[in-house]
């Protein structure tokens, strides 16, 4: 990648730069410049005419010290995410996993698009991290957070380097097209003091109002059904989970339901002889709000989409349908610049929330709208288009994200996954990338992205799991999952057959859906061991757990 460096001496009480950099850029006269206010940095492209470049950066000086923790954040939901100590490496996946995300097999498949393979490739080393749109360094009691202001020009990355006693922050630009001027394209800010305090000024900076919402309790049938849920499991579960003395909010139905993945209003008969809508009722009459799970901008080749309209699919440079995952056997990326495309979804939001009368939507697989950049607009940007347009779809129903770019979400859903899926056992698979199931790293997550709740949106940290049959994990695991959720979550699954539990597991289910929240002082995450400071009824505590 060509690269054109400019040294600059700016600095403030908050920066102090380095140099700034500019990237495969399309004529040899734009400019970069930097500005400086306050604790805000402050990139510009200037050209005289219209022009492209892949990424622009700035580094910064930054006095690292002995004992200190860098927080990077994933990519998207499911990407592992949590503090380093700075004689650790980042996690990577295997060797061979590696291969294949950079290799033939991840662009035939799509399988590298969840993560972010397509966008860098940064060389695990001791003391050297990076992470999206936020990150931090830790020192005590005292966070340091970078973060961006905005991604509505392209993604944000931070590189913690504190073997230079650098950090590099960059946005990703591949395929935006520049207007002629001055354009500001990075836009971040610095925001030091206690974790929470922290974070309350850079949400406040980025002008999110707090999303403070309810603690939602409830089921959904993934996690023990998965794709082979029915009609008569729905019925049995939902009676079994509304007899629970304790207030259940919601009964999700998850995958498995619909026709084909893009063809949501028409679902399997032999499965669902009364459709969804009756399935809606029937929830409501136990008192509890109806969530649906669907994945609104991927679809698959057995979907009447693929089929008949074809052109609403997503295509390369070269006009090349491109694949967006492995999931279902493959599956593609709707473009939500079609006109066509557009009408479609807002008319099965409209049917599923006001027709068949759901009132949560589970929007799953999110990341496959800015696979590839179009339309002179970078990722990024694509990404906060796409939010954008589902909560303008959605109105004042609840959406609950998944498998989404965190920062283009913040403000846009009312909750969010923070973690990958759950594993029925505890280990994770070394084979698969940084998104894939894991028990382990879905604890982290909760852990180490509680900042964003009551900020961003409510955290879900995906389903906890007390049942014996169709599982791996121990008694004591499971329980250790259970709190987990409980200390750090807003939304609060689980996928069991209420029926099945003994008295503990009803005392423990009762307990995890009471509507008491904790409050978590402290984490530390060291040589595998989990310790988290909490305060629950009035009372001081500690968790430890080993992962």
């Amino acid at each position: 990648m060509n690269s054109q460096k400019i040294s600059d001496n700016s600095k403030n009480n908050y920066f102090s730069i380095r140099q700034t950099e500019i990237f495969n850029a399309s004529d040899s006269d734009i400019k970069i410049e930097s500005e400086l206010k306050d604790n805000e940095l402050s990139l510009y492209v200037i050209s005289e005419k219209a022009c492209q470049t892949d990424k622009i950066s700035v580094e910064i000086d930054y006095d690292f010290k002995e004992g200190d923790k860098v927080y990077v954040n994933g990519y998207q939901s499911w990407t592992d995410s949590k503090e380093y100590s700075l004689c650790e490496k980042m996690f990577a996946p295997a060797p061979l996993m590696q291969a294949v995300l950079r290799g033939p097999i991840g662009k035939s498949t799509g399988i590298a698009n969840a993560g972010d393979t397509p966008i860098l490739n940064f060389k695990r080393e001791t003391g050297k991290f990076y992470g999206f749109s936020y990150g931090y360094v830790r020192r005590g009691d005292k966070v340091d957070v970078f973060g961006s202001l905005s991604e509505r020009n392209g993604y944000t990355i931070i590189e913690f380097d504190s073997t230079k006693n650098r950090i590099v922050i960059s946005v990703d630009l591949k395929g935006k097209k520049i207007i002629a001027g001055k354009n500001l394209l990075l836009h971040v800010g610095r925001f030091t003091g206690e974790y929470n305090n922290a974070f309350d000024e850079y949400f406040k900076a980025m002008g999110i109002t707090p999303k403070q919402k309810p603690l939602l309790t409830g089921y959904t049938t993934w996690y023990n059904y998965y794709r082979n849920i029915t009609q008569k499991i729905v019925e049995r579960d939902l009676q079994a989970i509304s007899k629970l003395d304790a207030k259940v909010d919601i009964f999700q139905i998850d995958d498995g339901y619909q026709l084909a993945i893009g063809d949501w209003l028409n679902c399997v008969q032999s499965k669902f002889p009364d459709g969804m809508k009756a399935m809606s009722k029937l929830i409501h009459e136990k008192n509890m709000l109806a969530g649906l799970w669907l994945a609104p901008f991927a679809v698959t080749k057995d979907c009447f989409i693929f089929k008949e309209h074809n052109d609403w699919i997503v295509r390369d440079e070269k006009g090349k349908l491109v694949k967006a995952g492995a999931n279902w056997g493959g599956f593609y990326s709707l473009d939500i610049y079609n006109p066509n495309v557009r009408e479609y979804i807002r008319k099965f939001f409209d049917v599923i929330l006001n027709d068949w009368g759901y009132d949560l939507v589970k929007l799953d697989f999110l990341y496959c709208a800015c696979i590839v950049p179009m339309y002179g607009k970078s990722r990024g940007e694509i990404m906060c288009d796409a939010m954008d347009l589902l909560r303008d779809c959605c109105g004042k129903k609840l959406i609950l994200g998944c498998g989404v770019p965190l920062a283009p979400a913040f403000g846009k859903v009312d909750y969010c996954r923070i973690g990958p899926d759950v594993s029925l056992d505890w280990g994770k698979n070394k084979y698969d990338s940084r998104e894939g199931v894991s028990t382990k790293h879905a604890i982290l997550n909760s852990v180490f992205r509680r900042h964003l709740d009551g900020r961003a949106f409510g955290n879900d940290p995906d389903v906890f799991l007390l049942r014996d049959t169709n599982i791996r994990l121990n008694a004591q695991q499971k329980k250790s999952l259970a709190k987990i959720n409980k200390l750090c979550g807003k939304v609060l699954f689980t996928s069991d057959n209420i029926d099945d539990y003994n008295d503990d597991k009803t005392n423990t289910i009762k307990y995890i859906f009471d509507r008491n929240i904790p409050k978590i002082f402290k984490a530390e995450y060291d040589d595998g061991v989990l310790t988290i400071e909490y305060e629950e009824n009035s009372k001081k505590d500690t968790f430890t757990i080993k992962l």
